[in-house]
């Protein structure tokens, strides 16, 4: 007998949330006002039921080389959840140094059932504006000397993924991929963390460590304005704003996000001279997550130039719908304006923006460098082999 697949990724979910309360106190405390706040949020459940709602998570990895992601593509493939999007945030205003796409279910069915997304960044050690060629080799000879996820664990991971998961092997297996998300306490070398950190805080995270760990694992709240008011209450200290669309009186859209800041963290450091020492990083944080109606191509071009003019946001979007539908710019199930399809997917600008509201400084770019083009969606899929959905085909699919 095997389990399905749902449950299977409902029980990863769980297990990788307990797991990072225990490692980040504040985002127990997160999960807790966002739960109070649900509760107390007059909702008709037009973008999900309370308990979807409530149960939902995405969470955040990190890795440094097409071999890593791909694995990572293995693994995630046995709970059901396969690359959508390619988001290029080299480009972003906020530059850092990575390309990444999303682990989530595909069909509408899985995600109602359960719908867990994994962001996952791979470091572009490349692109020439952030690392220059020497260092560039040193970092992927760094990354190719170590084991993000074991041997084995990916080899059953496969066999899940073709055959299905007994319902004796659930619970190990479970219990073996969310401990490869585990913060490693094995001790840092300090003169290599700070040569990276030098280039970006992300690439120092990434390939300044033997190991990854979820970066942060995010719940999802019904009113982001009333989370972010009650945890600043509760003397949390959150980021400077939310980011994304502002709030508005008419259909919420696309992705609202905050976050408390990046907590300082022990973590054991190793210095030239072999000794260890106690020290501190802060590059883990607690983001939360408001989700509004997918908008079609049409919507996202309206999106953009409503962003640019967010104090007259009401003059770009309507405030029904209805009107919505009528102009093409969201999807509905059928058409139906009463049944919106809610945005499973991220914004770029938006992910890059939490990722510099919580870092120290900015990226170091070097303006002589090359932008290393082959970093596409086409040699995404092409280097893990396989296939990245185009989030808009999947919310064509689910409209019809």
């Amino acid at each position: 007998m095997t389990v399905p697949t749902s449950q299977l990724r409902a029980a990863f979910a769980s297990a990788l949330s307990r797991m990072y309360g225990a490692e980040v106190p504040a985002y127990t405390t997160l999960v807790n006002v966002t739960t109070e706040v649900n509760r107390d949020t007059v909702d008709s459940g037009r973008l999900g039921s309370l308990d979807r709602v409530t149960a939902e998570r995405h969470g955040a990895i990190r890795v440094g080389s097409v071999a890593e992601l791909a694995d990572a593509a293995d693994l995630f493939a046995a709970f059901g959840m396969f690359p959508v999007g390619f988001y290029d945030l080299r480009e972003a205003a906020s530059p850092v140094p990575v390309v990444s796409t999303a682990f989530r279910p595909v069909d509408t069915f899985e995600l109602d059932a359960n719908p867990f997304r994994v962001f996952t960044s791979m470091l572009a050690t490349e692109d020439t504006r952030f690392f220059r060629p020497e260092l560039g080799a040193r970092v992927r000879t760094f990354v190719g000397q170590r084991t993000l996820f074991d041997p084995g664990l990916i080899a059953q991971a496969r066999r899940i993924a073709a055959d299905g998961c007994p319902s004796d092997q659930a619970a190990g297996f479970v219990r073996a991929a969310t401990a490869a998300f585990a913060l490693s306490r094995e001790p840092i070398d300090k003169a290599w963390y700070d040569e990276l950190a030098a280039v970006s805080a992300v690439a120092a995270d990434i390939a300044g460590v033997g190991s990854t760990h979820i970066n942060h694992l995010t719940p999802r709240v019904l009113d982001i304005d009333e989370l972010y008011a009650r945890m600043s209450a509760r003397g949390v200290t959150m980021i400077d704003a939310i980011q994304g669309p502002p709030r508005t009186d008419g259909p919420a859209v696309l992705l609202r996000q905050t976050s408390f800041r990046a907590l300082a963290e022990p973590r054991r450091f190793r210095d030239p001279g072999g000794a260890v020492f106690d020290g501190t990083l802060r590059v883990r944080f607690g983001e939360v997550e408001a989700r509004g109606v997918a908008l079609t191509r049409a919507g996202r071009a309206r999106y953009d130039t409503a962003m640019a003019d967010r104090d007259n946001w009401h003059r770009h979007f309507p405030r029904t719908d209805a009107e919505m539908a009528a102009q093409g710019l969201a999807y509905y199930r059928g058409g139906d304006p009463t049944k919106p399809i809610v945005y499973e997917d991220f914004l770029p600008a938006s992910a890059a923006g939490i990722f510099r509201s919580n870092l120290d400084e900015e990226a170091t770019v070097c303006a002589t460098g090359d932008l290393a083009t082959h970093y596409d969606l086409d040699w995404m899929a092409g280097a893990i082999d396989r296939h990245i959905h185009d989030p808009y085909a999947l919310y064509e699919k689910a409209a019809s």
